[in-house]
Parts: structure tokens; C-alpha cells; sequence
């Protein structure tokens, strides 16, 4: 069964209403208002409604969710809501996942206004509209359950915002507290896009930042922001959310291709191009953020030994937003076993992934090429007879800048000049 993915498109920032919006506009069967109102019941939380409205933002309908909120509600701390979360019936994982949101709000306000993050305030009416927004997502991930979560860029717009304490920039301090170490960027905005509430949510929920990943889309939702764009040809300010299924090697929509299918079909072509035939290759790959720079260094030394093709790293970001490396190995299904054990052994991952690719490459044969100052080997790349790429190789040009002295650069340099005259 293909892994499900929940995609995060932060078009226009986020905020909490935004993503709770969406949520309820992905049109997932039993993920609705009434849903959603029969879950929160489960908090002791009264004085307030919610509401779902379809706005239009720009060109594009989206959902927006409106929390009506009675006068009278107490002023409520972090350790309030705390309370009022882990004393409701809601189940465990989305108490976890509502409490880590509001964790992270609290501790960025703790450092803006030097206060124990227990003891930070919630303004927004008693914090009901923080609660609603924020256990709203948490109960919509959780009915979702989605293998993984991903999520764009986030914006941060600019300009100033009113607040009970003044003017603030934006984005606002405890934004940027919560933003620290995620892939961020200023955006086309002279407003705040981005809040806490909506960054504390991004923080805890998503596993990852990337583009889109390669997903077959079942579902997708809107969120309204609240503020209309002012002029017709303005972006529209919302949010989208992605729902679907991670797509396997060789799948597209309801047309399924079986690697074999693609292996022939592919060395045919290589065939008629004059390349090599198409080569059934395996990448395992693993994310790792708790390794230093040289074991990696190190662990590919050995790979490369054990058989590998190739060995590189990707930079990602993982659970809790930690910076990491996504270890790659390509290698032949013959070279599978060893490599698992190497990467075991020599790294500090807890498991592996195993994906089948097909390679198309080049015919290669390796020149000797006579310099005035010595021997070095070139990797010729060819076509039907034709020559079309030349690479130096690294170990023989490294031998004859240690035996003359030279600096490698120009041993490369003089390589291609002699070459570029053929």
C-alpha cells in the first residue's frame, strides 16, 4: 500500500484559521464541521460556535473558519490551556499533538517578553480562537493520518502590526522565534502572513520542507486568509493543502508500469541511441541527523569499497525541524546485501530504504593522454562512435599533481585544453 502524503502549500503564509479552514474544505468523507464541533465538545470549553464560510480570495474560493466567541471568558496562561487539553477526553495522540503547538508558542513568547513560558498569556478572547484553530488541526491530522507530512517555504511578509503591546514588526518576534531553523523566505507581502499561532502549527506537524513531492493528489483544500486582496491581479491569499498517496517507481494515476515493463522499454531506446542498455539499479537511502560530517565522509569510503556506484548526501529537515543528511547509495542487486550491512555498521540509522531505479549511461572507455609533463587518464563518453563528453579521472590527475608538483586545477586545465583541439 502506497504511503500517504498530506502536502502543506504556504501560498500566502499561514495562520491558524487558514489551516483549519482547509482542513475542512478538503472534502475528505467524515472530516467536516460536524465532525470537528463533536470532537471539541470533548474539551470544557464554553461560550463559543464555530462556523465554516466559503470566501473568495482573488479568483479562488476557500474556507474559512469563524469562531464566535462569548463575552466574559477568563484570561487564560499556557498552563490553562495545558490543563484544559490533558483534562478532555480527546485521544492521545491529539492531545500530544495540541499541546506540543501550544508548547512551542509559549516558549517563543517566553523569550520576547521574559516571562516563565507557563505563565504566557493568551489574548485572543480568553485564547478560545488559539484553542479551537489549533485543536482543530490537531483532530483533522489525526483523522487524516498521513504517513507524511510536507510543507513549503513559509513567507514572512513585512511591514508593522498593531498588538496590545504596540507596534510590532513583522513578522513578529515570536514568529521568528518559532521559524528559527525552517526554510523561510520575505514574500510579495506588506502585511504579517505568517503568525505564531499558524508557525507553531507548521513546526510541529510537518516531518519535511520540500517542493511538491511526486503524489497521486485524492484531495485538496483551501484556507481563507483574512485579509481581501486589494487589487484584482493580486495573488490570492490563501493556503492549500495537498492529500494523497506517495507515488511508487513506475506509477502514474490509474496506468501502472512494472519496472520490467520500463527496463524494456527503455533499453530499446538505448538501443537506437547507441547508448548502453537500460540497467536495473537499486538506491537505498537513509535520514540521518545525529552524525558528524566526517563518519559520513568516512562511511562512503567504505561503501564505495563494498561495491557502490555512487554515494551522495541531500540536505532535508526532519521531525522536530533538526537539520539532516539523506544518505544515497546506488548499486548493483548483487552489491545489495553488503551495502545494507555497510550502512548498518558504519552509520548511525535505525533503517534503510530501498527504491529500484533504471540507469541509461553513456559507452565509457578511458584514454591515456600524453601532457608535456606527464600521464593522465580521461573518461570519454560516446554515442554511436560519436564522442560527446569528456571527464578527467580524478585518481590518475591526483598522482601527477603529487609527482610534478602542480596544482590539480591546472592538470584538469590542460586536460580539456588538449582535448577541446582533437
Amino acid at each position: 500500500m502506497c504511503p500517504t502524503i498530506l502536502y502543506i502549500e504556504c501560498l500566502s503564509g499561514v495562520s491558524g484559521d487558514m489551516i483549519a479552514g482547509a482542513f475542512l474544505d478538503l472534502g475528505v468523507p467524515g472530516l467536516d464541521l460536524a465532525y470537528l464541533k463533536k470532537e471539541l465538545k470533548q474539551i470544557n470549553l464554553p461560550g463559543y460556535g464555530i462556523d465554516l464560510k466559503k470566501e473568495k480570495r482573488g479568483a479562488v474560493y476557500a474556507g474559512r473558519l469563524e469562531v464566535c466567541v462569548e463575552s466574559g471568558q477568563p484570561s487564560r496562561n499556557f498552563d490553562d490551556i495545558k490543563y484544559l487539553i490533558e483534562k478532555s477526553s480527546l485521544s492521545i495522540n491529539v492531545k500530544k499533538t495540541g499541546i506540543d503547538i501550544f508548547t512551542e508558542i509559549a516558549a517563543a513568547e517566553s523569550i520576547v517578553h521574559k516571562k516563565p513560558a507557563g505563565k504566557v498569556h493568551f489574548h485572543e478572547v480568553g485564547a478560545v480562537d488559539s484553542i479551537i484553530d489549533i485543536m482543530c488541526c490537531a483532530i483533522a491530522v489525526n483523522f487524516l493520518s498521513p504517513d507524511k507530512i510536507i510543507c513549503s517555504r513559509i513567507p514572512l511578509g513585512s511591514g508593522y502590526a498593531d498588538t496590545m503591546h504596540g507596534k510590532i514588526p513583522v513578522p513578529a518576534p515570536a514568529t521568528v522565534e518559532i521559524l528559527k531553523g525552517l526554510p523561510v523566505f520575505g514574500g510579495d507581502f506588506d502585511f504579517e502572513v505568517t503568525t505564531p499561532t499558524g508557525a507553531a502549527i507548521i513546526k510541529v506537524l510537518s516531518g519535511s520542507f520540500s517542493a511538491v513531492p511526486d503524489m497521486e493528489i485524492t484531495n485538496t483544500g483551501n484556507g481563507a486568509g483574512t485579509k481581501q486582496p486589494l487589487f484584482s491581479d493580486a495573488p490570492p491569499n490563501i493556503l492549500r493543502l495537498f492529500f494523497g498517496k506517495e507515488l511508487s517507481s513506475g506509477k502514474t494515476g490509474n496506468n501502472t508500469h512494472t519496472s520490467e515493463d520500463m527496463l524494456g522499454c527503455l533499453s530499446i531506446q538505448s538501443e537506437k541511441k547507441g547508448y548502453l542498455p537500460a540497467e536495473k539499479l537499486l538506491i537505498f537511502s537513509a535520514n540521518i541527523d545525529d552524525m558528524s560530517p566526517e563518519i559520513f565522509g568516512y562511511a562512503s569510503q567504505k561503501l564505495f569499497s563494498a561495491g557502490a556506484l555512487d554515494v551522495w548526501t541531500e540536505p532535508l529537515f526532519m521531525k522536530k525541524n533538526r537539520p539532516a543528511a539523506k544518505l544515497c547509495v546506488l548499486c548493483r542487486q548483487e552489491q545489495s546485501s553488503v551495502i545494507i550491512d555497510t550502512i548498518f555498521n558504519q552509520t548511525t540509522t535505525f533503517g534503510v530504504r530501498a527504491q529500484s531505479v533504471v540507469r541509461i549511461a553513456l559507452k565509457r572507455k578511458t584514454r591515456k593522454i600524453q601532457l608535456p609533463y606527464g600521464e593522465a587518464a580521461v573518461s570519454v563518453g560516446q554515442t554511436g562512435g560519436k564522442k560527446i563528453t569528456y571527464s578527467p579521472e580524478y585518481e590518475s590527475c591526483a598522482e601527477l599533481a603529487e609527482k610534478t608538483g602542480k596544482p590539480l586545477k591546472e592538470i584538469y586545465r590542460d586536460l580539456m585544453f588538449f582535448l577541446s583541439k582533437r
